[in-house]
């Protein structure tokens, strides 16, 4: 009797695992922990930037708090406040972006030369006028002037650099250290020419200070504040794509030389508001944009521009400058 054929054994099927976790995600915040933590950075921050602003208006204030005298007092003091809430987020964003369009972490707008024309103009009216020429920069007219040369020589130098068949980024750079070069070197020598006198009151306007603000410019440097600050915030999904280069940009769709040319003229905008404010403020921007990438825990500009600014002022409110430089070298 013969045998019946042996059936083939069958194995079931494997089945991949099912993650427990739930939908797999990808992105700069992945998971619900870091968009938990970029939160509490955030609150964190802003309750620290808010805590030392209120802390500036009220320590050694002599009046009780509440009382009338005590922001007649505060009052006086609101002005430093709002120069310095100014000047961070200028500062922050401005670097950020900049950094961004350069592809490079380790340099500032500053090296375009803003500073140094800012110093040329003061050192020229002392040098030209007298003591008396820096009153003649003193005023609604004379910041709105200051503003508009450092903007116009911006667009002036991108517009040159960045047109045409041969465009390159690292080409406008290095013209733009040759020309702050210039000028520093212009104002080392008008400044040797200066009497002692003149020197020691030049010297003053030379470094960045918030006693340099007038309040009676706020009208208009607050406003360009925001509106260039809001605009690179609205324009942080394009900066996200300038980032990863210019091909990658072009093939995404991306006309990369005109989003060069406007987050640059923002930039731009930022800076000589900050600069004609208070001052040159050197590296400032640098420790605030490097510590942003860190704590924001991502590269996305939607995280990484309010994260700066509020670093920034929380640094700037809060005199924090050397503990900030401590920790931008730590984590460069």
């Amino acid at each position: 009797m013969a045998e019946a054929p042996a059936q083939p054994r069958t194995t079931p099927p494997v089945t991949a695992p099912v993650a427990s976790g739930g939908a797999r995600e990808s992105g700069p915040l992945p998971t619900a922990r870091s968009r938990r933590r970029y939160r509490v950075v955030l609150v964190g921050l802003l309750v620290l930037a808010v805590g030392l602003g209120f802390a500036h208006l009220a320590v050694d204030n002599p009046m009780p708090v509440g009382s009338e005298g005590f922001w007649l007092v505060a009052q006086m003091r609101g002005s430093s406040l709002v120069a310095m809430a100014v000047v961070a987020v200028c500062q922050a964003m401005a670097t950020v972006s900049f950094q961004t369009v350069t592809n490079n972490r380790i340099i500032t707008p500053s090296i375009m030369g803003f500073e140094s024309l800012y110093v040329a103009v003061q050192t020229a009216a002392v040098y030209f006028l007298g003591v008396s020429g820096l009153g003649m920069l003193t005023g609604l007219p004379q910041f709105v002037l200051q503003i508009a040369l450092m903007v116009g020589l911006s667009l002036a130098l991108y517009g040159w650099l960045l047109s045409g068949r041969y465009a390159n980024v690292q080409i406008m750079l290095l013209i733009g250290i040759v020309i702050g070069g210039g000028l520093a070197s212009v104002s080392s020598f008008m400044r040797r020419m200066l009497t002692p006198s003149e020197f020691d009151v030049l010297t003053a306007r030379m470094f960045g200070s918030m006693t340099n603000a007038d309040p009676m410019y706020f009208p208009i440097a607050i406003p360009l504040c925001l509106a260039a600050a809001g605009l690179l915030w609205w324009r942080a999904r394009r900066l996200d794509v300038v980032a990863l280069g210019r091909d990658a940009a072009t093939n995404l769709g991306l006309d990369h030389r005109r989003e060069l040319m406007v987050t640059l003229f923002l930039v731009s905008v930022l800076m000589a508001v900050s600069t004609a404010l208070v001052g040159p403020i050197l590296f400032f921007g640098l420790i605030v944009a490097n510590l942003a990438y860190t704590y924001a825990g991502s590269f996305r500009h939607r995280w990484t521009l309010p994260t700066s600014a509020l670093l920034g002022v929380l640094f700037l409110v809060g005199g924090l400058d050397d503990l900030a430089i401590d920790l931008a070298w730590a984590r460069m």
